[in-house]
């Protein structure tokens, strides 16, 4: 265990806990409780309106725009107050795994809000981590350690195993902040002056006189207050002074961008930004900061192998920025690529944040931090930026409500000439603004959704093993309870053998199962060719050859069975999206960096996170063959393949959305082991890589609270060579209530739809508590710029 002396202490958590403790049978103070609330609902207008303050906690994008028409606020001093919670909760959260747990000498990493970043200096020894550690015998473990980056001589960062540090009150959400002499490594300094200050220094590269002419946030901020004063063009604006921060594999032409990589560019900062931060910038908002995510680039099976080894440790880090922690317990993961998006928008560090998804990367972040993700439709908005612009891969929107991404689809929505994808979708675009389909508070009484009807996938909420119980049946609850009883839904539910038919829910009558036969045999018949390790066809049945095309019409007749093995979870998996070297070499080229060229140039000037990671990078150098890999699907063919599905499932059922839960397991912890997959029931979502194939709508919104966990563990093996992780056999209480999420999706232009379901739940049940250990700033905590 170790403590936060190195680290800013946070507020304690208990009113969160308190808040979602089982309520007591005592009326009298229930009573009290509800008066003093009605009371202080009351106050409130008249107290804020007589210190005549803007706090940025919590505000929705409506309320920021009336307090600035309102004389409440500028966008200056909007912009100045995430600067101000980002210097009080912007530090490093992990600390390093070292062979004794012995104190470590102080380090510093890159400037943040004026300041370098502090490293804790207590240690955590492996043997609390790694059980048995002493008969472990297999290739040297990484251990924690602090590093030299590749980027800055003068900049450290972690490395190897780490772990969470239990109430941290750091977050490490944001990698870079848009502040004048921070903002870039190559232009930092001296080397980023305002223009009016004079000449640069004579050794300034040559990139840093365009660059600094570009302002940063604060200056831009006061552009558009000179500009507009307190009536911004809100028809032309409706992004006006929206604080954003996006994950770190897109580019932003004013900040460093770097894929989260620790690589030393010649110029860090890319000539251009990436399509959907262009539109949020033309739109009004203020591109404030860069999130800290799991790096992104190249990984392939070579000659080149791994000298040491890296647990997986749950991490989503990058060598530059490092790794963030859940606001709820910062012992725990935020969970996905783009978790800093998820972690900033969360703690109030930002307003809404751009993620990218290919697989779980955006809704894991919103899940686990408890706020809203919104992914469309593929094509009504643009591509993941530098390394996530397939078909596959998409950007997406983190904010705390619903209505609020929806205004930001609204803003950034169309068609792009440097994303192909958008070229796809244009006309299931509504006429109507996404906005116009919320359903707000005041309307969730009057069941808006009667006449809907809604599919439960049970493929999602099977209980493989006792982690997956708690959460499992708290949704399936919270459906019934909230979507039917009180909304006025129509639930239905597909069948999974695994999953007990539900006598309180009508099954659907044509299965996802029904509609896999049929397509599946009808146009993929080498689906079934698809061998396992042992050289079997995975999808065999006792007495057919299912490579055959008598099993082909028998199955798409109903007259031959389906492989069980064969449903929602599997469906998505042995593609070919991921490793492509063309999207990065591309992006390179285009990119037209003096040193960093291409990928082999990139891994010359990179630092690694691990020697897997190292490895992997450099087997990827040269990579001209583009196809697929033996056995694996196109993953084209396999989108056209499940569209079909979905969509046949719901014409035959009349269904306008599914639900699910967003995840079955509570989140585990940072440097720990995860949860073992089973049956395809992967341990960072319910569903990986299924609505990215998919290509449709799906919002994950706040849906409640956890307590219960069977932590996993890590094992050694009996030769004592490795490790591996097991479940967890013994319930205990989680330290913190966690975050859970419902995940409402549909078929590909049903957006309308999973918006009014979205948001009735959302309006309905508001679960959403911010993190109480990052609340609003005590006026000591606060020093302006």
């Amino acid at each position: 265990m170790i403590d936060n002396d190195s680290v800013t202490a946070a507020a304690p958590s208990s009113d969160l806990d308190a808040r979602l403790a089982p309520p007591r049978s005592d009326l009298p103070s229930q009573l009290l409780f509800i008066a003093i609330v009605v009371v202080l609902t009351a106050l409130a207008p008249r107290l804020g309106r007589a210190q005549d303050t803007f706090s940025v906690e919590e505000k929705t994008i409506a309320e920021l725009h009336e307090a600035i028409r309102s004389g409440a606020t500028t966008c200056e001093g909007v912009v100045q107050s995430y600067i101000e919670r980002a210097r009080a909760y912007n530090g490093m959260c992990t600390a390093l795994v070292t062979a004794d747990g012995a104190p470590i000498a102080s380090a510093h990493g890159a400037m943040r809000t004026g300041k370098p970043l502090e490293f804790p200096t207590q240690t955590v020894p492996v043997a609390s981590v790694l059980p048995d550690f002493d008969r472990y015998t297999g290739p040297p473990v990484e251990l924690g350690r602090m590093e030299t980056t590749a980027s800055d001589p003068t900049v450290q960062q972690q490395f190897g195993l780490r772990v969470g540090i239990p109430n941290a009150g750091q977050l490490n959400a944001l990698e870079t902040l848009n502040i004048r002499g921070e903002r870039s490594v190559t232009c930092k300094g001296a080397f980023d002056t305002h223009p009016s200050t004079g000449p640069l220094p004579k050794d300034a590269p040559p990139e840093c006189e365009a660059f600094r002419k570009q302002p940063d946030a604060l200056e831009r901020a006061r552009e558009l207050d000179a500009l507009y004063g307190r009536n911004p063009d809100l028809e032309k604006l409706p992004m006006y002074c929206v604080v954003f921060s996006h994950k770190n594999w897109f580019d932003a032409k004013d900040m460093r961008s770097t894929g989260g990589n620790d690589v030393n560019y010649a110029m860090d900062v890319p000539p251009v930004d990436s399509p959907d931060i262009a539109d949020l910038r033309e739109k009004g908002a203020i591109i404030y900061a860069t999130a800290t995510a799991a790096k992104t680039g190249l990984s392939y099976d070579g000659p080149e192998q791994a000298k040491s080894w890296l647990p997986d440790g749950n991490y989503a880090d990058a060598g530059w920025g490092g790794q963030p922690c859940n606001p709820y317990d910062t012992e725990r993961v935020p969970r996905g690529t783009s978790s800093g998006s998820g972690v900033s928008v969360s703690a109030n560090l930002v307003q809404c944040s751009i993620c990218e998804q290919g697989s779980a990367s955006c809704k894991g972040p919103a899940s686990r931090n408890n706020i809203v993700n919104l992914l469309t439709t593929r094509g009504l908005m643009m591509h993941g930026g530098m390394n996530s612009q397939r078909i596959g891969d998409r950007a997406g929107i983190h904010c705390r409500t619903v209505e609020d991404a929806a205004r930001v689809l609204d803003a950034v929505k169309g068609f792009d000439s440097e994303d192909m994808f958008t070229a796809i979708p244009q006309r299931l675009m509504p006429k109507e603004p996404y906005a116009s389909f919320v359903v707000s508070p005041a309307q969730a009484a009057a069941k808006p959704l009667a006449g809907m009807r809604v599919g439960v996938v049970r493929e999602f909420m099977v209980k493989h093993t006792k982690n997956d119980e708690a959460i499992s049946d708290q949704l399936d609850a919270e459906i019934k309870k909230v979507l039917r009883d009180e909304l006025g839904a129509e639930l239905v539910e597909s069948v999974d053998p695994l999953y007990p038919d539900d006598p309180a829910v009508p099954n659907m009558k044509y299965t996802f199962r029904d509609a896999f036969a049929e397509i599946l045999a009808h146009n993929v018949p080498e689906y079934f060719w698809q061998t396992g390790r042992d050289g079997e066809p995975k999808f065999a049945v006792p007495g057919w050859d299912v490579r055959t095309t008598d099993y082909a019409i028998a199955l798409a007749l109903g007259e031959a069975p389906l492989s069980p093995d064969i449903n929602l979870r599997t469906i998505s998996s042995g593609l070919d999206n991921f490793k492509s070297p063309f999207t990065v070499n591309k992006y390179l080229r285009t990119r037209g960096d003096r040193r960093v060229a291409d990928w082999a140039s990139f891994v010359a000037n990179s630092r690694f996170q691990s020697d897997e990671h190292r490895a992997g990078s450099v087997n990827a150098i040269g990579i001209q063959d583009l196809r697929p890999g033996e056995g694996e699907m196109s993953y084209l063919e396999m989108r056209i393949v499940l569209q079909h599905v979905v969509e046949k499932v719901m014409l035959e059922n009349d269904i306008d959305v599914f639900v699910n839960p967003e995840n079955t397991l509570p989140p585990p912890k940072i440097g720990g082991p995860a949860e073992p997959s089973m049956r395809n029931r992967g341990s960072a979502s319910c569903c990986q890589v299924f609505t990215a194939l998919l290509g449709g709508p799906e919002i994950d919104v706040p849906a409640g609270y956890t307590e219960v966990a069977y932590e996993p563990q890590y094992e050694l093996s009996a030769d004592g060579k490795s490790y591996r992780s097991v479940s967890g056999k013994a319930e205990s209480r989680l330290p913190h209530p966690m975050p859970i999420s419902l995940m409402v999706w549909a078929g590909p232009g049903s957006d309308p739809e999973v918006i009014k379901v979205a948001s009735a739940y959302e309006s309905a049940t508001e679960h959403r508590v911010p993190p109480p250990a990052f609340g609003p700033l005590h006026p000591a905590r606060v020093s302006r710029r």
